[in-house]
């Protein structure tokens, strides 16, 4: 099980041009570096921001609940995905599929 993190608030001054600092062991914590994307969301307490990476994992669950609904699995998505790529590269470039 996973430990909430109900850290004490930290205060930052938001720039001119709206930017906000987080702190550099938040960065740490998070695994966030300089051009990383994060997910910013209202909520009723403030402002949540969450890294990519987290939203793509929660996407990529979803998908497999989805298809797991459907009597499908991720392994047979991708499976098909490569034998159409396979029907693509044959069709339109004559290059045989390994």
């Amino acid at each position: 099980m996973r430990k909430e993190r109900h850290a004490e608030p930290r205060f930052v001054r938001v720039q001119e041009k709206g930017q906000v600092t987080l702190p550099a062991e938040v960065r740490r914590r998070l695994g966030l570096k300089k051009g990383d994307v994060v997910a910013i969301t209202e909520t009723e307490e403030g402002v949540l921001i969450t890294p990519s990476a987290v939203i793509a994992i929660k996407a990529l669950d979803r998908i497999g609940e989805i298809l797991r609904e459907q009597g499908a699995s991720i392994e047979e998505l991708i499976e098909s995905g490569r034998e159409i790529r396979g029907k693509l590269l044959q069709e339109k470039y004559g290059i045989a599929p390994d």
